[in-house]
């Protein structure tokens, strides 16, 4: 029998073991993931709600926040879409850079009176409470 030299045995090896490890992460990341969650754009009304991580736009009118809210149904970025006349209040989808979101908004709808983003935590940590309020789960709300 023949000798095989230790690289040509070894290189092989040193593979599948990555390819396993590589795998494995995957595998476990795929865990540890947070389920998606539900989109639904369809405007529901605000009360009962609290939010802590929205954008809130304002409107001169009930008829401009209505056609507004109509506009966002398939915007990618819109998770939840609650209605509080004349305004609307938006969930966006995790990530999504919420002051920047908002000047998007802003420029979208001309009509709007003010354009207000919620963000409990950036608050409590600017005013350094010393009892700070919950953190905002990732769906926006309480």
């Amino acid at each position: 029998m023949e000798d095989k030299p230790l690289a040509r045995v070894l290189a092989p090896v040193m593979a599948l073991a990555l390819a396993a490890g590589v795998g494995l992460a995957f595998f476990i990341a795929a865990l540890v993931r947070p389920p998606d969650l539900p989109v639904d754009t369809n405007p529901a009304p605000l009360a009962g709600h609290t939010l802590c991580a929205a954008v809130v736009v304002v409107f001169p009118s009930a008829t401009d926040m209505r056609a507004a809210a109509r506009s966002l149904h398939d915007d990618p970025t819109v998770r939840r879409v609650f209605v509080d006349p004349p305004s609307v209040s938006l969930l966006a989808v995790p990530g999504t850079d919420l002051k920047a979101w908002a000047q998007q908004l802003h420029a979208r709808f001309r009509t709007a009176e003010r354009v207000t983003v919620i963000d409990s935590d950036a608050t409590a940590a600017q005013l350094k409470l010393t009892a700070p309020p919950p953190k905002c789960p990732r769906e926006g709300e309480y």
